[in-house]
């Protein structure tokens, strides 16, 4: 057991612990934003037919040969073809059907020229009318073919796709109203400390409302996961190992806040080494260097510091890939910019900062200021913020202008910049 883990190693070692759900058929709607666990394959041709892209008029190109706004090429209009319908007539020498968007093509057709470039001559367009035609067309022009998209038997969408919803109108049109993804992690939340009351209470002396649990939901959900709120936990050893019993039979993943400190009663490690195994209990990082990691009888085991920043940026940092692990997601990193910052900052050199800051494009290119205060207690500034700011080990003073990293909590895992 480490007591000082670099971030990548304990981030590592979480993760080498955390397996991927397994698999459940779920409602085709319930699926947007969930990982797809097999290949899906196409039971019809899409388009399912040759038909027309635009409203105009199905024509033989080869009649309209030189046809223009100067000399217009008059046809007979044989049909009217609705979306739906079902071509009756064929198509002949100087003849066209009128045609909406989305109707088949009838046979001896092999375009279409759109109704803009169409005048009456005769009638009202539709059936037995006479339509002069002032543009050219090549054959294939504004219709959609048969199996341009798919064929029968090929594969739409691949499994380990994120369903968007492109994804969603894919499947759904060919022939899947229910699918196979990889099942969201019920993920145990619990808050310690006796000195926790709910939100719906005025928190009396020496009290503070239990924000962290709903925080930490909120980043469960977040994160792909089924958040499992659990009763505050008073700082007492039989109480913790009770709440950590029950967590364990009824969740995926335990997420603790508070209590894994060196303070007098924090219970949370001692009932861990207890109930299973305790593989880190600090990080060097800031905020949160109080970050514990175990396993109890299979069950991954998170603790976090309870300081509401610290809790937020050690969820990030590790829980979140984690969850997205676990639901079968590959991109687990956050994109990372280049910024210039916009004012000095300061930091003590022995760990590594993730400051809440607020990056924007200026003049220059990028550049990032800090969101408000960095107290690890108030969460005002990452509320306000859309990135950490990573000042690195070994390093005190950043001058304005410097170029730093900035993790962007505004952009999802895998988008590339």
């Amino acid at each position: 057991m480490s007591s000082g883990m670099t971030v990548e190693q304990a981030r590592e070692l979480l993760l080498q612990n955390v397996k991927v759900m397994d698999v459940e058929q779920v409602d085709l709607l319930d699926a947007l934003g969930r990982v797809l666990a097999q290949d899906m394959e196409s039971d019809i041709d899409v388009a399912p037919f040759d038909n027309s892209a635009m409203d105009g008029f199905a024509v033989r190109a080869a009649d309209l040969s030189g046809a223009s706004e100067a000399h217009p090429v008059r046809v007979k209009v044989i049909e009217h073809i609705a979306a739906g319908d079902a071509p009756e007539i064929t198509v002949g020498p100087g003849e066209a059907s009128r045609i909406m968007t989305g109707a088949p093509m009838p046979a001896g057709a092999d375009a279409v020229v759109m109704v803009e470039y169409s005048s009456v001559i005769e009638g009202d367009g539709a059936t037995g009318s006479l339509v002069a035609l002032s543009r050219e067309v090549t054959a294939g022009e504004n219709v959609r073919l048969q199996g341009e998209e798919v064929r029968a038997g090929d594969v739409v969408v691949a499994a380990g796709d994120v369903l968007g919803p492109a994804g969603i109108g894919l499947l759904a049109s060919t022939g899947h109203g229910r699918v196979p993804v990889f099942r969201r992690p019920r993920v145990a939340v619990l808050s310690t400390g006796s000195e926790l009351v709910e939100v719906d209470q005025v928190p009396g002396p020496g009290k503070i409302r239990n924000s962290n649990s709903y925080s930490v939901s909120a980043q469960v959900i977040a994160a792909g996961g089924v958040p499992v709120r659990m009763e505050v936990v008073r700082d007492d050893m039989q109480a913790t190992r009770e709440a950590f019993t029950r967590a364990v039979e009824n969740s995926d993943f335990i997420v603790t806040t508070g209590g894994v400190s060196v303070g007098d009663f924090d219970y949370v490690k001692p009932v861990l080494k207890e109930l299973g195994e305790l593989m880190y209990c600090k990080v060097t990082m800031r905020p949160g260097n109080p970050q514990t990691m175990g396993v109890i009888n299979g069950v991954p085991f998170f603790g976090l510091p309870g300081n509401p920043t610290s809790t937020y940026v050690g969820f990030e940092m590790f829980v979140r890939p984690a969850i997205r692990h676990m639901t079968g997601h590959t991109k687990l990193d956050r994109p990372v910019v280049s910024a210039r910052l916009t004012h000095d900052v300061r930091k003590k050199p022995d760990r590594r900062y993730f400051m809440r800051g607020i990056v924007s494009r200026g003049q220059d290119g990028l550049e990032v200021l800090l969101a408000g205060s960095q107290s690890s207690a108030l969460l005002t500034a990452a509320h306000r913020g859309n990135c950490f700011v990573v000042l690195p080990e070994g390093e005190r003073e950043f001058a304005a202008g410097q170029i730093v990293n900035c993790m962007r909590l505004d952009m999802d895992e895998g988008i590339e910049l």
